[in-house]
């Protein structure tokens, strides 16, 4: 088990943070709610769930004001680099749903194009091409793309929006115009924050863990390269953790192959709240009894088999949760 060292959790925010695992699946790490304005408001508890199925966050606010407070709450999605699903595949976290009083809210939707720094929203959508993929990827963005004009295309190419693969089906050479943009999306909506009382929203969904075919930490030559070292300080994969991935390794014998999940919550936010989290729980579940697990905390006890707490009292955040848990394959 590792020494975990954790990251934190303060206001709690969405950030833009992508890990590339190595061969198979990239992760986003998405966070809480943001707060734009809250200098009334306090964050009393939070209490953190965090798996690979599923990330549940329950919060209870406080206006400390003596007037109700209307506040925009916003919900920051990690940004899609949509020309890194031109390689590989990306987890981005999905199905999200928040509670407010235990009642879900209908939140509204804010979306950008950006493109080597600009926002080029308003061209894309005066030339009708779909701002972000659907669940079956990019298939109706490169096909609103083959419709433009040549010329179009060459311009949205010179603005980073675009680029071109070329292959060969035995059938002449194929061009495919592919989408290169930066999508940011942001859930919002607005909240009455009543004088002097308590607000409890519920927030759930997937944090869209990235996966390796195979657990690079798992091979000492890499473990000594630069790679190996960022990826073990990253996940507080200390020396007891790597021992007790070689023992399962030996166990298993010569050509032992694992695969491993990594979750990204973002946790650091600082200033949007009024003060300190008050009361922080943060519980890790591994999923299998037979996984291992390492991220970064102080204080950490098992609860069961498979779960990991930790506690905090007054608590700000200074760094975010970077959880890896590696599955022996059967």
């Amino acid at each position: 088990m590792s020494r975990y060292l954790l990251p934190a959790a303060g206001a709690v925010a969405l950030a833009a943070s992508t890990a590339l695992a190595n061969d198979s699946t990239a992760t986003t790490g998405a966070g809480g709610l943001v707060l734009r304005q809250s200098a009334d408001i306090d964050m009393v508890s939070e209490d953190l769930y965090v798996s690979v199925e599923q990330i549940r966050v329950h919060y209870v606010f406080r206006n400390r004001a003596a007037r109700d407070v209307n506040v925009t709450v916003a919900f920051p999605m990690p940004d899609r680099d949509l020309s890194a699903m031109r390689e590989s595949d990306v987890g981005y976290p999905s199905d999200f749903h928040t509670m407010v009083a235990g009642r879900e809210i209908i939140a509204n939707l804010e979306r950008h194009v950006l493109a080597r720094g600009r926002d080029q929203t308003a061209l894309l959508q005066s030339l009708h091409i779909p701002l972000a993929p659907d669940a079956n990827g990019t298939g109706r963005i490169t096909a609103a793309l083959a419709g433009l004009p040549a010329a179009r295309l060459a311009e949205l190419r010179r603005l980073g929006l675009v680029d071109v693969d070329e292959y060969d089906q035995g059938q002449g050479m194929e061009r495919h115009w592919v989408p290169m943009w930066t999508l940011r999306d942001t859930w919002y909506w607005q909240q009455v924050f009543s004088a002097g009382r308590d607000l409890v929203v519920d927030h759930r969904y997937r944090p869209g863990a990235g996966s390796s075919a195979g657990t690079p930490l798992a091979f000492p030559d890499y473990r000594a390269s630069a790679d190996g070292r960022a990826e073990a300080a990253l996940y507080c994969a200390d020396a007891d953790f790597l021992a007790s991935l070689d023992r399962r390794s030996r166990a298993v014998g010569e050509g032992a192959e694992f695969g491993d999940y990594r979750i990204d919550y973002i946790l650091t936010t600082g200033g949007n709240w009024r003060g300190p989290i008050g009361d922080f729980r943060l519980v890790v579940d591994k999923g299998d009894p037979r996984n291992l697990v390492s991220f970064c905390e102080t204080g950490v006890r098992r609860i069961s088999p498979t779960q990991f707490e930790v506690r905090h009292r007054n608590w700000r955040p200074s760094r975010d949760l970077h959880v890896l848990i590696v599955q022996p394959y059967e």
